[in-house]
């Protein structure tokens, strides 16, 4: 009698304390990652299931390269934690979030060269590995696909940091040294869990100061004793699906012949390229419009070409990292719906670049819910209900590439660190009716008449920046960044207003400069009733500030 009366009150207060905190039952409980491994389950098939993606950009990839913009490393700055680039911490609210959201993957980018110790062990950092699983748990945990690499270690601007380029051309058995001591604590770390964690190999690498062949045998070269690494570090790994640098991830130079994936006893390896063609339009956003024919097409014979060249022979493919930056948001709806349409249909998964400006990292919210409702389009199994045009891409395979096709952001990665600084733009549904087209046009001349004038920036206090500005005609409301760098590459704040003034305290720093660009938009009524944005362009000085 006694026993079950103290098992009433144990079980009563077990669902008191679930009833008060839903999340503490399930900080406390197992991981749901319990390592076992699907052994009939192919590369295809897991890239499959992944569905559609997205990346912890700006996180655990941050790291004290170049912070001064001088092209200096200081080695011996502050303590670099994930919040070094103006993101908060990661949570498993977050994550709970992402998939609530229909998000399937997570790609968690990290950068371990400011928490490793000397040769020849380089001891990796105990907190900041055990950081690294904690947010690989919180993925898990909400039951999510999860890819870990070493980010800006491998790949991207010298001044990053970015050994495996400095590196390995000059002295490869220094780099290997290095680069198998790092992968071999991370294997040991994650040897146990499941084949729902993926590990990659780098990220952006290519070595423009050799000849062709000898850049081509070097990147394949450093992919091969990567599996080898990872195949004899026991546990899983032995059986673990492993995703493969392409030459820079670059889509056009990775379709060469020259680029070889590696040999892998148990055929789990999958291609890694990223997608930012074209350049002026995913990245610099200096190309306002996206969606000609032409422009379509030229996506078409890209995709195609990964299926041609990889996906139809056996080798599966992700597509690590795209993004949108035009200053049209319909433009970049119709870019990311298109772009997954075409990825879906041949099986390969898309992870969406996100530094903080697409989910609120403080609420966990999409910042425009249409970007979402794109990418779900974009990889929707449901057939179009109508004629495919050039606004409506078909949902059936694209055409078989033109052996001509190239890719626009070749040369630029080699000459330009964008891993970093990708920031996909806002976008929302494509308007369809001619008066949608209309008030759309309406609101695109209005702001490109409209103009930032009588800018202000101040800072008289410590931590404080206020910002104002003279009142827009027929603007809704305004858009505002407050960026370390005047290239605006990470943007601290990405704030929007209806007033013609704004401050900003959090994250703002005593002694150090800020710069600050303002513009203006408006709305209009799209043809499915929802809210377009039109922006004027940015105030034509740049302003900045030194704070007190």
């Amino acid at each position: 009698m006694k026993n079950k009366k103290f098992i009433t009150v144990i079980l009563a207060s077990i669902v008191l304390i679930s009833a008060i905190f839903p999340s503490a039952l399930s900080a406390v409980s197992e991981s749901a990652d319990k390592g076992a491994m699907r052994e009939n389950l192919t590369s295809a098939e897991l890239v499959k299931d992944m569905g559609f993606g997205w990346n912890l950009g700006d996180t655990l990839d941050v790291c004290n390269a170049d912070r001064n913009g001088d092209g200096r490393i200081d080695e011996h700055s502050d303590k670099v934690d994930e919040t070094l680039w103006g993101n908060p911490k990661a949570t498993q609210e977050l994550f709970n979030q992402l998939k609530a959201d229909g998000v399937k993957s997570v790609r968690i980018p990290v950068t371990w060269r400011d928490h490793m110790g000397e040769a020849p062990d380089y001891k990796v950092d105990e907190e900041w590995m055990d950081r690294v699983q904690e947010v690989v748990d919180y993925a898990r945990n909400a039951g999510l696909y999860a890819i870990i690499n070493i980010h800006h270690d491998g790949g991207g601007d010298p001044n990053f940091g970015a050994w495996v380029i400095t590196t390995a051309s000059s002295d490869y058995d220094a780099f290997i040294q290095k680069y198998k001591a790092l992968w071999s604590q991370i294997a040991e770390r994650f040897k146990d869990y499941s084949d729902y964690l993926v590990f990659e190999s780098m990220n952006e690498v290519g070595f423009d100061n050799l000849n062709r062949s000898d850049a081509f045998n070097l990147l394949n070269k450093i992919n091969q004793d990567f599996v080898n690494i990872i195949r004899s570090s026991g546990g899983n790994n032995a059986k673990r699906h492993l995703l493969i640098a392409g030459y820079w991830t670059d889509i056009a130079q990775t379709c060469s012949s020259e680029y070889k994936m590696p040999e892998d006893p148990e055929n789990r390896c999958i291609l890694s390229v990223h997608y930012y063609t074209p350049y002026q339009f995913c990245i610099t956003g200096q190309q306002a419009t996206w969606g000609s024919t032409s422009e379509i097409n030229q996506m078409k014979n890209l995709v195609g070409r990964l299926n041609t060249t990889f996906v139809s022979k056996g080798t599966p493919v992700i597509i690590g990292e795209y993004a949108a930056s035009g200053r049209d948001i319909d433009s970049c709806a119709l870019f990311i719906k298109t772009f997954n349409q075409f990825c879906h249909s041949y099986g390969i998964a898309t992870f969406l670049w996100d530094n903080g400006g697409q989910i609120d990292r403080n609420t966990y919210q999409w910042r425009t819910p249409e970007l979402l409702e794109a990418i779900k389009e974009g990889n929707s199994d449901t057939p179009q209900s109508s004629e495919p045009s050039e606004k409506d891409p078909p949902k059936t395979p694209p055409e078989e590439p033109n052996s001509s096709e190239t890719s626009s952001t070749s040369s630029d990665k080699s000459n330009a660190a964008v891993s970093s600084v990708k920031t996909a733009a806002k976008t929302s549904a494509v308007s369809g009716s001619s008066a949608a087209d209309k008030a759309k046009k309406t609101a695109e001349y209005s702001m490109s008449l409209a103009k930032i004038k009588k800018l202000k920036v101040k800072s008289k206090s410590k931590n404080k920046i206020t910002v104002r500005w003279k009142k827009v005609k027929k603007a809704k409301g305004y858009n505002v960044q407050v960026s370390k760098k005047s290239n605006f590459k990470k943007k601290l704040f990405n704030k929007f207003t209806r007033k013609n003034k704004i401050t900003f305290q959090n994250k703002i720093k005593s002694k150090k400069t800020y710069y600050i660009r303002v513009r203006a938009y408006c709305t209009y009524k799209k043809a499915n009733g929802d809210v377009g944005k039109a922006y004027s362009s940015w105030n034509k000085k740049l302003r900045k500030v030194k704070v007190k």
